[in-house]
């Protein structure tokens, strides 16, 4: 029988204020929707457990960080050993498109794949969230060749069209980013994640239930 492998993956969830980054991490994680969240202030993680495969198990860190807290000096801190992300945008409001590429830009300049898997830039995906806001009528949908062309200029590995209260996508979003991230290890094998490693796991474990508001 072969042995079991366990990975802890760090994911950053970020985005301009309410385009729905808590939502679609509360679905993602334990399923459910609501829309009276409060706003995030500062940074709020949630853990999932996913069986990736028989030999395979990997430990998703989820870390929502506020959009008022967009290019702050805290976000290198928050950014720390991330191995991956995703921005997420609005399709309702043009001006959180706008927002992504800042983002992305943000990300790019504060942190990196670790030096054993040859540096360089984490995997990004954005999602063009609330896609259940036009099927009701608001906005439109986006436009797939202008998403491409968005996604190739900036550096993002892919784009999916999200819905946190419909769980439109957000699965099939998150494997995307997961098989990236595996990939790079299995090329390279497992980073060297520094002392602290096992403190925040600890960390994470007492505050992934902890049920605190996020912006919606």
């Amino acid at each position: 029988m072969s042995e079991v492998k366990e990975y802890l993956y760090k994911i950053l969830v970020v985005g301009d204020l309410g385009t729905g980054k808590t939502s679609i991490i509360r679905r993602y994680v334990h399923n459910i929707f609501s829309s009276n969240y409060k706003s995030t202030i500062g940074v709020d993680f949630a853990l999932k457990v996913i069986q990736w495969s028989p030999d395979i198990i990997v430990r998703l860190q989820l870390w929502d960080i506020a959009g008022q807290e967009r290019f702050g000096n805290m976000t290198r801190v928050y950014y720390k050993e991330a191995l991956g992300a995703f921005v997420v945008c609005d399709v309702t409001r043009q001006s959180t498109f706008e927002g992504v590429t800042k983002w992305k830009d943000d990300i790019d300049q504060k942190v990196n794949l670790p030096n054993a898997w040859g540096g360089g830039r984490i995997p990004v995906v954005l999602l063009a969230n609330k896609s259940d806001l036009v099927n009701e009528g608001h906005g439109q949908h986006v436009n797939p060749v202008e998403m491409d062309e968005l996604c190739e200029k900036h550096g993002f590995i892919k784009w999916f069209e999200t819905s946190a209260k419909d769980n439109t996508n957000i699965d099939d979003a998150a494997r995307f980013l997961i098989q990236s991230i595996l990939s790079i290890e299995e090329e390279h094998g497992s980073p060297d994640m520094g002392d602290d490693d096992s403190e925040r796991i600890h960390i994470d474990d007492n505050k992934s239930n902890s049920g605190s508001g996020g912006c919606c």
